[in-house]
């Protein structure tokens, strides 16, 4: 483990310092807190026995907030969301990099570098990826109808808008287990998430790219700022670029190299990133650009100042993401499944002594059976495991085979005493899904929960612990979170938005419906037909030039609305409209609260 004498994270974490807001909140138009700094007070006192002491030591980092220095001309925000915001000045004014998740945080941040930097003009905007922490809070700092450069990596609005649309009702749920925004903070409760302290809750904007960056040595200038940018598609994010600024000497690695182990498999669910061309763009980083900066910043954690202090970070971040892959693959070729790699791996010394190594955010346990899964699936070749019982089923047949509910938690007790909670947790797991109404099952799980929790590293694990042990207290938070804003929704191709409906659709209840619809939008010059059979929306651009049920002639965003609504009132039809409301009919609407620790 690292040594908590060594304060140099404190150091680099407070250097530059320029000045804070003396707000204790953000809010929004309405006077809704989207942020609140002084509900992390606490941290500015002695670890409890109820929180990780590593875990404590990250939140106490992540929490500093105000405006950074981080080398002559470049200021960072930090600390006014999960993520941080960087201006840049330029000859005219300053560009932006990655403006927060939230419009009202990003105007708080662009804000508070005025009151001390002056009133200095946006004159251009990057986002290093395609996470919505990165881009939401866009419409904060650009003024409406400005003509900026909005720069962005090749494929940037494709995966911006489809992760936060095609699965985003199961991913908004799970991230309020990630992030444990609705727990209270604490000692007992939320202390941070490792990346950053949580998410904001303000309104998530999206202005669409101007430019692309389309090929590593690309170079740019902007407001006579020279940026020169490295592609790496496929690390933390399917779109994502690091960048060179070469006359400060100032290397930017997006999210591809912060102070923790990131996700190679977020815990709120995304695609598994390969943490093999992860580990080769920073080499490639290291390559290009280390021997010609003196600092180094990214879109989260503080900066590494010093040529050699920034390689040997690149260089055990890229150790770090190259021994979890490439020892995994070792291990799975000698025919262990992911669940036994993970509880075998460990680090090697130089990457157990660092800090910027630990698992706050991701984890070595479960990034190792993120790994097994890009390989080898879910499935671990084990016969028994292809078919088994759904959990309910599964939790009623063993308590049965256990001697009953009162059994397993006599059983489970027996774990808690001897320190066994994990066994303890599965245990209980079983009595909840077999008996869901029982309370004393409830209540005992959601107490190893809490125990489970107050001893995790990583931020995330606690979070999900606690938040499920509040969820069967009774404690369950509506789900507000909603990240297919109407920026996001209106940047989906039309392409995107048909997809959107068709993972909509009932399939068995839509079996036996055969229709179809011509869409002709006239402000994008697109004519698309979508056709439903066996269950299956499926949209062409061709056909055979047989009449479709029902010919639409509409815009984009009648199109959207369409979508939104049903509403056909003001649009040109021709045929019969009641196609549209047969397939309407024919939709789901996801649940935004479904139950996750209970069946």
């Amino acid at each position: 483990m690292p040594s908590m004498k060594d304060r140099t994270d404190f150091e680099n974490a407070e250097k530059g310092f320029v000045g804070t807001t003396s707000d204790k909140t953000i809010k929004d138009a309405g006077g809704r807190v989207v942020w609140d700094f002084g509900s992390y007070d606490f941290l500015d006192g002695a670890c409890p026995e109820t929180v990780n002491p590593s875990l404590w030591r990250q939140s106490q980092l992540t929490a500093k907030h105000g405006l950074f220095q981080v080398a002559h001309g470049i200021y960072q925000v930090r600390g006014f969301d999960l993520s941080n915001v960087t201006f840049i000045e330029g000859e005219r004014g300053v560009v932006v990099v990655d403006p927060l998740l939230s419009v009202e945080c990003a105007q708080a941040a662009i804000a508070l570098y005025r009151e001390h930097r002056g009133d200095r003009p946006v004159t251009g905007v990057i986002y290093t990826h395609s996470h919505a922490d990165h881009f939401g809070g866009v419409r904060g700092v650009v003024p409406e109808g400005a003509d900026i450069p909005i720069i962005a990596p090749a494929g940037f609005l494709e995966h911006a808008v489809s992760e936060n649309v095609y699965a985003g009702t199961a991913m908004n749920r799970r991230a309020i287990y990630m992030y444990g925004a609705e727990l209270s903070r604490g000692g007992d409760g939320q202390v941070g998430a490792g990346l950053g302290q949580t998410t904001s809750t303000g309104m998530i904007s999206l202005i669409e790219p101007t430019l692309l960056i389309t090929e590593t040595g690309q170079d740019e200038t902007v407001d006579g700022v020279r940026i020169v940018f490295q592609l790496t598609p496929g690390t933390e994010a399917p779109a994502e670029m690091n960048f060179l600024l070469p006359e400060h000497r100032a290397l930017c690695m997006a999210e591809n190299a912060t102070h923790t182990l990131h996700n190679v498999l977020t815990l709120r669910g995304a695609l598994v990133r390969d943490p093999r061309v992860w580990a080769r763009y920073l080499t490639e980083a290291i390559e290009m650009f280390a021997a010609d900066s003196d600092v180094l910043f990214a879109s989260h954690h503080w900066p590494t100042w010093g040529t050699q202090e920034l390689t040997e970070f690149l260089s055990l971040q890229r150790d770090l993401y190259g021994y979890l892959h490439d020892q995994t693959l070792r291990l799975l070729n000698q025919g262990y499944t992911g669940v036994e790699i993970a509880e075998m791996m460990e680090l090697p010394p130089a990457l157990a002594r660092a800090w910027h190594a630990c698992g706050y955010y991701g984890s070595v346990s479960h990034n190792v059976k993120a790994i097994y899964q890009r390989y080898m699936g879910w499935f671990d070749g084990n016969p028994a495991h292809l078919w088994e019982l759904p959990p309910e089923e599964s939790a009623r047949r063993h308590v049965r085979a256990m001697g009953g509910v009162k059994a397993v938690l006599d059983q489970a007790e027996e774990a808690v005493e001897a320190g066994d909670l994990r066994w303890a947790a599965q245990l209980l797991n079983y009595a909840v899904f077999a008996e869901p109404s029982g309370t004393a099952a409830r209540e005992m799980l959601a107490t190893v929960y809490d125990r489970l929790g107050h001893g995790c590293e990583n931020g995330t694990w606690r979070n999900f612990y606690l938040q499920g042990a509040a969820e069967l207290r009774g404690h369950k938070p509506p789900n507000t979170l909603d990240t297919s804003s109407p920026d996001v929704v209106g940047a989906l191709s039309v392409e995107q938005v048909f997809d959107s409906v068709a993972i909509r659709v009932n399939g068995p209840r839509a079996w036996d419906t055969r229709l179809s619809i011509d869409w002709n939008l006239t402000d994008v010059k697109q004519e698309i037909r979508t056709s439903l059979a066996n269950g299956v929306l499926t949209q062409t651009k061709a056909h055979d030039g047989t009449a479709a049920d029902l010919m639409v002639t509409l815009t984009k965003p009648q199109l959207l609305g369409l979508v939104a609504n049903g509403d056909l009132a003001g649009l040109q039809t021709s045929g019969d409209t009641g196609a549209l409301t047969t397939l309407k009919g024919l939709l789901d609407e996801g649940d935004r609260d479904f139950d996750i620790v209970t069946p």
